[in-house]
């Protein structure tokens, strides 16, 4: 029987530290980053970790290559390079059905050939413009998106880094190498189940949730905004509903103003065509994510298209008693010439001001949505012309024209990873290097793009797999399970070394459960004189193939934040998936490497 040595009390300490962290985080007492990095600090002051162990975690490669990916997201969004994704990859989807059925088997494609964090974290804001424009919920697709990304790494040893962690403790052992398609008869089925379970059953499962930005709500300041279809617009020859313009958050299509004509009410059928002005009531918010559609610019104080610029920004400012703008029209005040900066709309006491921007007469309080100069804040913030002036945030406008070299940087990115050439983390920093040296993005943007949260709950993740492994309280754990396991028969212990690693999985990393659990699966296997072969498989099945943690694996972390999820929104949706993959790993793994 394979018996683990027995603990000391620092091993007892770290799990009841694992135990208080983990129910801190399903209560949700704190965020995820402050109740992980509160379990880290627990560990390091009893004296558990030392100073370079508790900090070790940060400077993990993994760590690293998942915050400059967020750089690099940010780069293709910035140059629209993401809005050419997403109107290709969810054309014609209209449901939340049909975007599952769009995103989930590509992403797993992609996925058995490229670590699946970068792809999660690149597709993470496609799906958030998405569902934005359709007036869907972000929390029906993220958490598909991440279940499908880990069902297609399991397909290949490259996937993942796990199933390359074990990879390298198999070679360190002296045994056969894992070739890059063993995994796939059981991992392709895997995968295919899970495919369908995230079309057919999960959308049972996941509760609509909002992001947190969402749920603290937003300001209910109403404007009417005029969007120019230019030609070669991406939504010329499509209808309203086609091209997402029916059920945009906070926003109303009013009216088509077509060759001299208006179309009101807009039917949802109703062809977009070049030289249409669209006109829009609603939220600033909807109104900014519309100028990042290409081709579509608004209409500014002089009835002509005020197309942004890379260096213009969209402001608000609010006009003080004492402006020479009152009882004026915004015409006959010449704005655009006085202030530098274009006049898109006016919102007037809790309601937007109807009529042709250049016609309406300004009175004290009108609030202005503006496009103007980076100098137009710092001219007039403290002007007597206006109460209040602030930028709106993201409201960069996308350098369209660099979309297709962010692409390839991408692409070479991917190739150069993928070949082995560098590992991602280097990878994925030099195309964060050469998306700024190129301009697709700035160093202020770059930064603001990271999330640093999310950064946080993996650095203490590791640093608490460390202590786990360190104090010998994983090893003692599955040690026991697997010994009780073995009386049972072989089928019996492989099912409990799998079901011991997967749990380990829902609790620490994913590395770290493999980690943890290789020597036990070979000793287990020595101990019954079986092959030790399917209890490595079922270490690496295990290890992978866990969804009902949202803090044990990047990809989730990547999703966690942005579809506004509860702990329990992945324990409800990933545990049948455990189970289901569970079933046929125990069933196949047997049957392809044989225990005996």
């Amino acid at each position: 029987m394979y018996r683990a040595a027995p603990m000391e009390w620092q091993g007892w300490f770290t799990l009841g530290v694992v135990v208080l962290t983990l129910a801190g985080m399903v209560r949700e007492v704190a965020g995820p980053d402050l109740v992980m990095m509160a379990g880290l600090f627990a560990l390091a002051a009893a004296g558990v970790l030392t100073p370079a162990e508790t900090f070790s975690g940060f400077a993990n490669p993994a760590l690293a290559a998942v915050g400059v990916l967020f750089v690099v997201s940010a780069g293709l969004r910035e140059t629209g390079a993401l809005d050419l994704v997403v109107s290709r990859l969810f054309r014609g989807a209209r449901t939340e059905w049909g975007g599952l059925a769009r995103i989930c088997p590509p992403v797993a494609a992609i996925s058995a050939f490229l670590n699946n964090a970068p792809i999660v974290a690149m597709m993470t804001p496609v799906v958030l413009d998405w569902t934005r424009r359709r007036g869907l919920s972000a929390s029906r697709l993220l958490i598909p998106l991440s279940y499908s990304a880990m069902l297609g790494s399991i397909t290949t040893v490259i996937g993942t880094s796990t199933t390359l962690t074990v990879a390298g403790l198999v070679l360190k052992a002296g045994m056969p190498e894992i070739r890059f398609f063993e995994l796939s008869p059981v991992g392709i089925p895997i995968a295919l189940v899970g495919l369908l379970y995230l079309q057919f059953v999960a959308p049972r499962l996941i509760v609509d949730r909002k992001a947190p930005t969402e749920q603290l709500g937003e300001r209910r300041r109403e404007y009417t905004a005029a969007m120019h279809v230019e030609p070669g617009c991406e939504l010329i020859g499509r209808s309203i509903e086609d091209a997402g313009l029916r059920h945009l958050p906070g926003l109303f299509l009013v009216e088509i103003e077509r060759a001299g004509r208006v179309i009101t009410p807009v039917g949802p059928d109703e062809i977009v065509q070049a030289g249409d002005q669209l006109v829009f009531a609603g939220v600033v918010s909807t109104i900014v994510e519309l100028q990042r559609i290409r081709g579509l610019v608004p209409v500014s104080d002089g009835e002509e298209p005020a197309r942004l610029r890379p260096e213009h920004r969209m402001l608000e400012a609010v006009i003080s008693p004492s402006s020479p703008l009152v009882d004026q029209s915004i015409r006959d005040a010449n704005f655009r010439t006085v202030y530098d900066a274009a006049v898109i709309a006016v919102h007037r006491n809790g309601r937007h001001v109807p009529g042709k921007i250049g016609e309406i007469v300004l009175e004290a309080g009108d609030t202005l949505l503006l496009q103007g100069a980076p100098g137009f804040l710092r001219a007039h913030r403290n002007s007597p012309d206006f109460y209040l002036v602030s930028e709106i945030p993201g409201t960069e406008a996308p350098r369209y024209e660099r979309a297709w070299l962010a692409i390839a940087i991408l692409a070479a990115m991917v190739i150069t990873a993928a070949s082995g050439l560098y590992p991602i983390s280097i990878a994925a920093f030099l195309a964060a290097g050469a998306l700024i040296a190129t301009r697709c993005i700035n160093g202020r943007i770059a930064r603001r793009s990271v999330n640093w949260s999310i950064l946080v709950v993996i650095g203490a993740g590791f640093g608490i797999a460390a202590a786990m492994e360190k104090t010998g309280a994983a090893a003692a754990v599955a040690g026991t399970i697997a010994a009780a396991s073995s009386s049972l028969g072989p089928i019996a212990t492989l099912a409990g070394v799998y079901l011991m690693t997967l749990l380990l999985a829902e609790l620490l990393h994913h590395n770290a459960a493999v980690a943890i659990m290789f020597p036990i699966a070979v000793a287990t296997a020595a101990q019954i004189g079986a092959d030790a072969r399917p209890f490595v498989m079922g270490v690496v099945l295990g290890g992978c193939c866990a969804f009902a943690s949202p803090v044990a694996y990047q990809t989730h972390l990547i999703v966690y934040g942005a579809g506004g999820y509860r702990f329990t929104d992945f324990v409800r949706t990933g545990v049948p998936l455990d189970l289901l993959c569970a079933t046929i790993a125990l069933t196949l793994i047997p049957w392809i490497w044989p225990l005996f």
